[in-house]
């Protein structure tokens, strides 16, 4: 049998009544088409290619997870997959912390 528990508060899944929800999330470089000039127009496709497979095989491992995609999927329970659609960053639980001048 599967086992399931809810990756934020630790909630076992899979004898519960509660609905178990799955969250994606994917990571990628971004690319802004307004960076292309006329000059990458004129550039050789091919050997561009070239060059890209060529660094690739010549980068540290740390590089290539720098720039690479990431999937993470997270099991969550009713009640924390609410909380994650009201606050998908976490940034009302920085906001917590209030710390004194002292």
């Amino acid at each position: 049998m599967v086992h399931f528990t809810c990756d934020l508060c630790g909630k076992d899944l899979t004898a519960a009544c509660d609905a178990r929800y799955v969250v994606r999330v994917e990571t990628y470089p971004g690319f802004d088409p307004n960076e292309l000039t006329e000059a990458d127009l004129d550039d050789d496709p091919m050997q561009a290619v070239a060059d890209l497979v060529q660094h690739d095989l010549d980068a540290h491992p740390h590089d290539l997870d720098q720039a690479s995609a990431k999937t993470f999927r997270f099991d969550l329970c009713t009640s924390c997959h609410r909380r994650f659609l009201k606050d998908p960053l976490g940034k009302d639980a920085l906001r917590v912390f209030d710390f004194s001048e002292n």
